[in-house]
């Protein structure tokens, strides 16, 4: 059986989730993106007035920035749009997406479905979104997932991919003969999961030289990566430590981590059919690639995050 790798936390959750979300209220704080359009309490369970769109976002970074650009793809195409920030974990967003108070939130599709059913197999993207559909309460649906995901890898520092000739294009089943000089690194608990040191050996034949128990994602795995202490590690594919140490993730073609697309979930009877089609759109656009630059941009640029979305909306022909 094939699980998300982030399916039981509480968000889409990596122990980084704490550390970006404080990240997200403190841009927030400085003024930020939607929460200028609106300063109604995010946790209140009003319904949308009238023809209003109510875009919700989770509390770490990443989902408020994906929150912003579906926002604003559909203010491009004249709907009324407000926004509902950095509210909490699925556990409340869930509950206001099912009572109409939010109309819109971005998700990820294997961890929304190991949230809704923990033991559902993951095989493929269709089957994931299938079976998220039929699990989701009646008055709610899933738009089109996009390419980008933001998932478990495993990725190296610069100096390894340098000798070993390793590319974004490289896969997991290029390091079997090269695993046993590496040190891996990653949560203790990766050390006992099939989607961790388990599934690497039995799906594509790895055998690292050792195993480092350092935290899932976090800094002390970036620190490590970056020091060459470890020289790969379990990191989140859209962290911008990528970007900004070199590291190289490596892909993934027997979907070993299982399925993190970012998706739009809906409270079907609040969005018009000219909505779906402007969120489509955004996830037809939306690749991991252009994920982690955007994610680079807010946290390590400190771009507001609403500027960042207009941009690349812009910049895909969606603004």
């Amino acid at each position: 059986m094939t699980t998300n790798a982030h399916s039981s936390r509480s968000i889409r959750n990596h122990p980084g989730a704490a550390a970006v979300a404080l990240a997200a209220a403190t841009v927030l704080l400085a003024g930020c993106s939607s929460s200028s359009d609106d300063t109604s309490d995010p946790l209140a369970g009003d319904k949308a007035a009238g023809d209003t769109v109510v875009v919700g976002s989770n509390n770490f970074a990443e989902s408020i920035l994906i929150a912003d650009i579906y926002g604003e793809a559909l203010k491009a195409k004249g709907i009324k749009v407000s926004y509902k920030p950095n509210i909490g974990s699925r556990e409340t967003t869930y509950g206001l997406l099912k009572n109409g108070s939010i109309t819109v939130l971005p998700e990820y599709n294997g961890s929304l479905l190991a949230y809704l059913d923990a033991k559902a197999e993951q095989t493929s993207l269709a089957k994931v979104n299938a079976d998220t559909k039929a699990k989701l309460d009646s008055k709610l649906t899933l738009l089109e997932s996009s390419p980008a995901e933001d998932k478990d890898s495993v990725t190296v520092n610069a100096a390894t991919a340098k000798k070993y000739n390793l590319t974004a294009t490289s896969t997991l089943a290029d390091l079997k003969d090269i695993a046993p000089d590496l040190v891996l690194g990653g949560s203790p608990e990766f050390q006992t999961r099939q989607q961790g040191i388990l599934g690497l050996e039995s799906v594509y034949g790895l055998k690292f030289k050792s195993f480092k128990a350092l935290d899932a994602g976090g800094p002390l795995t970036q620190a490590a990566l970056k020091k060459n202490t470890v020289q790969a590690a379990d990191i989140f594919t859209t962290d911008p430590t990528i970007t900004q140490e070199k590291f190289v993730v490596l892909q993934d073609p027997e979907n070993l981590f299982g399925f993190a697309n970012v998706t739009p979930l809906v409270y079907k009877s609040g969005l018009s059919q000219e909505g779906v089609d402007a969120l489509n759109a955004v996830s037809a656009k939306l690749d991991t690639k252009a994920l982690l630059d955007l994610d680079s941009q807010v946290q390590l640029e400190s771009k507001d995050p609403l500027d960042v979305a207009k941009a690349w909306l812009k910049s895909a022909g969606l603004g």
